[in-house]
């Protein structure tokens, strides 16, 4: 017991720090800004952890249950994914800055959740293959893997709930001064794109897709 609470925490530690990697921080930016409600940006984060989760236990009960596993090359092409998306949504940030920036009614906010979840869907597909190695080698059961999920689940939920809300303030303070939105949108969307290029040349030529 004491050992498998060991690993719990140390699970849950991992998913605040796998939380905070880049290519997520970058892609909740881009959506975080639209919100112009702390309550409501800091949720995004929470939705997005919820998908990523959801994802990542479905797909290891599909394995640990068909005994099958991910090849190579699907988790590669999960991970293109990312890429793909991120410039997706910096390419919609841009057109965004067409529009005037107005109070999103709730309805509309709800979209953002339901959007941020699937961009935790996104990036949980992507992990799916690595955190499926590392349940195996950390657990010996799948009751245990599924908590360990749970537990690493939370923490990623924590760590975006944190960076959500503090990436949303100069967001929400700078709403009155449209020209300062603009920026920070711009600047979100700028990062997106580059970053999302960046991401697809990683995967596609230094860890070999496209070879």
């Amino acid at each position: 017991m004491g050992s498998l609470l060991g690993v719990l925490g140390i699970g849950f530690l991992l998913g605040l720090k796998h939380a905070l990697e880049p290519d997520h921080i970058i892609a909740v930016s881009t959506i975080a800004g639209k919100q112009k409600s702390l309550f409501h940006s800091s949720f995004l984060g929470v939705f997005w952890g919820l998908g990523h989760t959801l994802t990542l236990l479905g797909v290891f009960l599909i394995l640990a249950l068909t005994k099958g596993s991910i090849p190579q090359k699907w988790g590669m092409a999960f991970e293109m994914g990312v890429g793909v998306m991120l410039i997706y949504l910096g390419i919609l940030s841009f057109l965004t800055l067409k529009k005037n920036h107005i109070k999103k009614p709730t309805k509309e906010n709800k979209q953002f959740f339901l959007k941020s979840m699937f961009i935790g869907q996104i990036h949980g597909l992507a992990g799916s293959a690595a955190m499926t190695l590392l349940v195996v080698s950390a657990v010996d059961s799948i009751r245990s893997a599924v908590l360990y999920i749970g537990v690493f689940g939370a923490g990623t939920i924590l760590g975006m709930l944190l960076f959500t809300f503090v990436i949303s303030l100069p967001f929400v303070f700078s709403g009155k001064t449209q020209k300062l939105d603009r920026i920070l949108t711009g600047s979100a969307a700028i990062i997106s794109i580059c970053y999302g290029i960046y991401y697809i040349y990683l995967m596609g030529y230094q860890e070999g897709f496209f070879i």
